[in-house]
C-alpha cells in the first residue's frame, strides 16, 4: 500500500520498520494516520513476511502526540469520531499476533506516549522523553493511556504523570518499568536492531501466541476502558477548559483554566 503519513520498509530477514513520517509536526498523530496504521497492522497480521515490526519516528521525536492544529473547531461528535479511528489503530496493535517494538528516539507525548504504551516492547534512546501532556490542554488521556499505565507502573505514580504532566527521561521511564531498555544515540539504531533480528529467529507461531496469551491475561476489559474514555473525552471537547488549553499552546503561554 501507498502511505502519506508513515514509511514502511520491510528487510529481507523479515523485520518491517514503520517510521512516523510527518517531522515538520514532530510526527503528530493526526487523522490520517491513525487510519493509515490501523490499515498497516491489521492487514499485515496475514503477511507472513512481515516477523517484527519496529515502530519509531522521522526525524528526532518519536510523536509529539495528538494534531492540535485539527482540534480547534472539534466537538463531542466529531472528537469521538475521531477517538474511534484511534482506538482502532491501538487495538490493532494490540491484536496483532507478532512482536511490536516501539523504538523512542525523541519526545514521546500524549498521543504519542499512549502509541508507545500498546506496543510489546519499548526501547528509548538518551534523548528520548516521555509526557502525559493532556492536563496540559484540558483533556483526559486516551488512546489507552489510562488503561496501560497503572497496570505498567500502580495508580499512584500513573495518577503523578497524568495530573502534572511533567516530562520524564528515557532512564526514569525505564525506572519506573515503562520502557524496557535505553541505550545510547549513538548506539540506539543498533541495538534496536539487535533485538529485532534476534525476535526474527524465534518461534513466530509461539511469539505471537505468547504475546496474544499474555494479552489475554490482562487486557480483556481493554475494549470497555477505550469505550468509557471515548465519552470521558468528549465530554473534555466540549469544555471550555479544552479551548483554552489549545488557545494557550498556540499562544505560548500557560493556560488558565475556569475552576468551577
Amino acid at each position: 500500500m501507498t502511505y502519506q503519513s508513515i514509511q514502511v520498509t520491510l528487510a529481507e530477514n523479515g523485520v518491517c520498520t514503520v517510521k512516523l513520517n510527518r517531522p515538520q509536526v514532530r510526527n503528530a498523530v493526526g487523522l490520517q494516520m491513525r487510519e493509515e496504521l490501523k490499515d498497516f497492522f491489521t492487514e499485515v497480521q496475514n503477511n507472513d513476511d512481515v516477523k517484527v515490526i519496529v515502530l519509531t519516528g522521522e526525524g528526532t521525536a518519536f510523536s509529539a502526540g495528538g494534531d492540535l492544529s485539527a482540534l480547534k473547531d472539534v466537538d463531542a461528535a466529531s472528537g469521538r469520531k475521531r477517538l474511534q479511528t484511534g482506538h482502532e489503530m491501538i487495538s490493532s496493535i494490540v491484536q496483532l499476533e507478532k512482536p511490536v517494538i516501539a523504538a523512542v528516539n525523541g519526545a514521546a507525548a500524549g498521543a504519542g506516549f499512549s502509541l508507545a504504551l500498546a506496543c510489546d516492547i519499548i526501547i528509548a534512546n538518551q534523548s528520548a522523553v516521555f509526557i502525559q501532556s493532556f492536563s496540559k490542554v484540558g483533556l483526559i488521556p486516551d488512546l489507552g493511556s489510562i488503561y496501560f499505565l497503572p497496570r505498567l507502573i500502580g495508580k499512584h505514580r500513573a495518577l503523578e504523570l497524568m495530573f502534572f504532566g511533567d516530562k520524564i527521561s528515557g532512564e526514569q521511564a525505564h525506572e519506573l518499568g515503562i520502557v524496557n531498555r535505553v541505550f545510547e544515540d549513538d548506539l540506539f539504531t543498533d541495538e534496536v536492531y539487535k533485538l529485532a533480528n534476534q525476535l526474527t529467529e524465534g518461534p513466530q507461531m509461539a511469539l505471537g501466541l505468547m504475546k496474544k496469551l499474555v494479552n489475554r491475561s490482562i487486557l480483556d476489559d481493554l475494549a470497555q476502558s477505550l469505550e468509557l474514555e471515548g465519552f470521558a473525552q468528549a465530554m473534555c471537547f466540549e469544555s471550555a477548559n479544552f479551548k483554552e488549553g489549545v488557545e494557550a499552546f498556540f499562544e505560548k503561554r500557560k493556560p488558565v483554566f475556569n475552576q468551577s
